[in-house]
């Protein structure tokens, strides 16, 4: 079988790049169905961009990579595709999008926009050996217990990262490229819950506040949630891309309120109240009562002297902790590192090393904050490559 362009996976990059690439296209996957990790995002309704993104919201080992490819296709590019497909969609918090009803209307829509060129999408497919004899790729696929050896101009490599392995996810981008000879960034979980040793929180399993927790010079304000493990919610999953093993992490547990003056005016209108029960108005109330041993607050809010009040201040303002570790892979939204971008085109997402193949998606070095941003990165990575290809044709 001889094609234009074969695509590896049929995630979110895979299907955009298929829909752009031209004709004479095999997008395979191992899955069951396209898309799997579009339908089970953002609770079934799928985050899938933000209207704030900019280059400053993604990691990468060269913080200007992603720029050529997010600023050709952007997340007006893909808010005007959803739009004219009439999917409903609202603002859910900073800029982010969810479809209304159900995430399965962007499976449909990249489906229906594959289906306009005639891509071809085979799902249930293993992919075997792969080599490259100087102007085509050679790939052998398995599908329905038969082989079948496809010759294509055009590689895509769109298998996505480590993350999730319960959909399937292999690593086997790093695979493809360690034999082509493109080097590859060690990956590592991002968007991921944090670990403790000592299961210190496992009494506050389920409690939330809104918080700002640091890792170095980043620090995210968003809500912090208790687990039985450790600590997750959106500011912990966001600092988690930043923090290295090893490191501390600081949570402020007010940071929009002035904690010490709060205090004093309660100390000279309610003396007589416990100071735990002021702190209580604030905060949790499981938490307070969490942290009283330690900070001392048993006695009343009047007993407290200056010194005192700020001691517990600095403490609620920067609570030093050490994770042990992170769940890992398992509940990792993402793959931090990955392919390597000096390794590629930023404005085709193409080797510099073998011409005619392609990296796109989570594969590649590029990590987004949460909130839609990867998604973003997935639609416009698939459409720089596709068109690309598409242009090489003409």
């Amino acid at each position: 079988m001889q094609i234009s362009t074969l695509i590896l996976g049929a995630g979110a990059a895979g299907m955009m790049a298929a829909a752009n690439a031209g004709p004479s296209v095999l997008i395979v996957d191992h899955a069951k169905a396209a898309g799997e990790k579009i339908r089970i995002s953002g609770g079934g309704r799928c985050n899938f961009t933000n209207m704030g993104t900019t280059p400053d919201q993604f990691i990468c080992q060269n913080p200007h990579f992603a720029k050529s490819a997010l600023s050709r296709y952007t997340q007006w590019d893909f808010i005007s595709l959803v739009s004219d497909y009439g999917i409903a969609w609202h603002e859910k918090t900073l800029g982010q999008l969810f479809c209304d009803v159900t995430a399965k209307d962007i499976i449909a829509m990249l489906r229906a926009e594959m289906d306009k060129v005639g891509a071809q999408l085979w799902l249930k497919t293993d992919i075997g050996d792969i080599s490259h004899d100087g102007t085509h790729f050679h790939v052998t696929l398995t599908r329905d217990a038969k082989q079948h050896h496809v010759t294509a101009k055009n590689l895509i490599v769109a298998t996505g990262g480590k993350s999730i392995p319960k959909m399937g996810a292999t690593g086997l981008a790093y695979q493809i490229a360690t034999q082509f000879g493109v080097n590859v960034l060690p990956p590592r979980p991002g968007l991921v819950p944090l670990t403790f040793s000592d299961d210190r929180f496992k009494p506050l399993a389920g409690v939330a506040t809104p918080s700002q927790v640091t890792t170095g010079d980043t620090s995210f304000n968003e809500n912090l949630l208790f687990t039985h493990r450790g600590l997750s919610g959106p500011a912990v999953l966001q600092i988690s891309s930043y923090w290295q093993e090893g490191e501390p992490i600081t949570v402020d547990l007010m940071p929009a309120t002035d904690l010490f003056s709060v205090l004093k005016e309660a100390r000279n209108a309610s003396g007589s109240k416990a100071l735990t029960s002021i702190l209580s108005m604030h905060l949790p109330s499981r938490l307070i009562d969490f942290l009283k041993t330690d900070l001392k607050l048993q006695a009343n809010i009047g007993d407290q002297s200056d010194t005192q009040l700020r001691q517990i201040c600095d403490v609620l303002s920067a609570w030093p902790l050490q994770p042990a570790g992170s769940e890992g892979y398992r509940t990792a939204e993402v793959t931090i590192g990955g392919i390597d971008t000096d390794e590629l085109s930023s404005k085709t997402m193409e080797s510099k090393k073998i011409p005619h193949l392609y990296f796109i998606g989570e594969a590649v070095d590029v990590t987004g904050w949460l909130g839609g941003y990867n998604f973003q990165w997935a639609w416009s990575s698939g459409w720089v490559a596709g068109t690309a290809i598409a242009q090489r044709a003409d």
